[in-house]
């Protein structure tokens, strides 16, 4: 059996595009939260493979998507280099910051594995379980997006430790990259080789760089990446998420060989179909918000995108994350839209 999804990543278009959402097993589902309350912690509930499987799972049983994506955190990368990571309830992550070539020395020199290993246990057990038609998805963080989060400890605004590091003491911060995208390259081919059909890097802070930045640090690491796991796994399906990125859209599709690039929302998707569409398949793009609001405004938002989008390699999807107070009948009114 064909797998949609897969099939737009090779290019392929379809009437009815293949749909996933980001974060789409989350705090907006009943069943998540019940299931929430089992870990002791976050870290806990994505090293817990009986959990993450559950959350995994969860929005396949109920909606059907096209595609599932591994229940996990950009952030276990820095945990299984040897940072101190944890999560503060309602508050987010928390990492011991790590500023300077004598702290990244303290850490480890490659990516730990065997510390990952209950991630790919999670991989195993829902490659198993999902329908065939559904495609697994596994991702990472970007490393310029990984590395705000080593350097400030938490997310802050306009992620001003991180930007100034660069300019700063480049020597540190071209060493915190090169660790980053080791450690991805790794982490990324062990999910490839234990099940998942593509991963997506999602460079979530990508759009706050200025042009020359951009070029450095969110298109050169990732297509490192990209080179780095197709140097193990040749037909490795890669989709890249630089968010925020604005007119950079065009220049990343055009810089990385990425099978596919997400679109966040402030994209208009018919500058999207002119300018990046042309050149590979995309992905996204609907305001969050706009599902959450339901109704007319959700169902002007979804004909804006697919008139734009669709009859062309397109993955439909959220610009970014689905926001908990998402109600489900509204991703039930969605579903029924795209799919007629």
């Amino acid at each position: 059996m064909t797998k949609p999804l897969l099939d737009v990543l090779a290019g392929k278009a379809s009437s009815v595009p293949p749909v996933w959402l980001m974060r789409q097993a989350g705090r907006y589902l009943p069943e998540y939260r019940d299931l929430r309350t089992r870990a002791s912690g976050f870290l806990n509930f994505c090293y817990t493979p009986e959990l993450a499987v559950e959350a995994t799972l969860q929005p396949i049983r109920r909606f059907g998507f096209d595609a599932a994506i591994l229940f996990s955190d950009i952030l276990v990368v820095p945990d299984a280099l040897g940072q101190k990571v944890w999560f503060e309830e309602g508050e987010g992550p928390r990492l011991q910051p790590v500023t300077d070539l004598a702290g990244l020395a303290g850490l480890k020199a490659s990516v730990d594995l065997d510390h990952l290993e209950p991630v790919f246990e999670t991989i195993r057990r829902v490659k198993a379980s999902l329908p065939p038609h559904v495609t697994f998805l596994g991702f990472c963080g970007a490393p310029w997006t990984v590395a705000t989060y080593m350097i400030a400890g938490r997310g802050v605004k306009d992620q001003v430790p991180a930007r100034l590091a660069a300019y700063q003491d480049p020597r540190f911060f071209s060493a915190m990259i090169d660790l980053i995208v080791g450690a991805s390259i790794d982490y990324l081919s062990a999910q490839l080789e234990n099940g998942v059909d593509a991963v997506q890097i999602f460079d979530s802070w990508a759009g706050i760089l200025p042009p020359n930045e951009f070029e450095r640090w969110a298109v050169e690491p990732v297509e490192r990446i990209v080179k780095g796991v197709r140097a193990r796994h040749p037909h490795a399906r890669i989709i890249g998420f630089p968010r925020g990125a604005g007119s950079f859209y065009r220049d990343y599709a055009q810089g990385i060989a990425v099978d596919a690039v997400g679109l966040d929302w402030a994209v208009d998707p018919a500058w999207a179909a002119r300018e990046v569409q042309v050149v590979k398949p995309v992905q996204g793009n609907l305001d969050p918000l706009a599902l959450v609001a339901g109704g007319d405004a959700l169902y002007r938002a979804l004909d804006r995108i697919l008139d734009a989008l669709s009859g062309k390699p397109f993955i439909f999807n959220l610009g970014h994350g689905i926001v908990p107070q998402t109600p489900i009948a509204h991703v039930e009114q969605m579903l029924k839209r795209i799919r007629g």
